[in-house]
């Protein structure tokens, strides 16, 4: 098991972008019922099962859901340079 990690590929024309998803430390405030506040101090978001079933938005180390893990988006463009758009003369 890994960490859980998405790309997604957005097309626009000349240039290309890639998403790519990463879910980093737990925020879950574990002490919020008694008025403190209080993490376990989970790092890292693991899933607990294979991807598409309910397992896999579960953490397998701190058994808290996805959504509590901090949520990391890098994005990346690539230009295409095989286009023919400036043709020398």
């Amino acid at each position: 098991m890994g960490t859980q990690e998405g790309s997604k590929t957005v097309s626009n024309s000349p240039a290309r972008k890639e998403r790519t998803v990463r879910y980093g430390e737990c925020r879950k405030n574990h002490a919020a019922h008694i008025g403190g506040y209080a993490v376990d101090g989970c790092r890292e978001f693991m899933p607990a099962g294979e991807e598409g079933t309910s397992a896999a938005l579960k953490c397998a180390a701190c058994n808290c859901h996805r959504n509590f893990h901090k949520r990391e988006v890098e994005i990346e463009s690539f230009r295409d340079c095989s286009s023919n758009s400036m043709a020398y003369k």
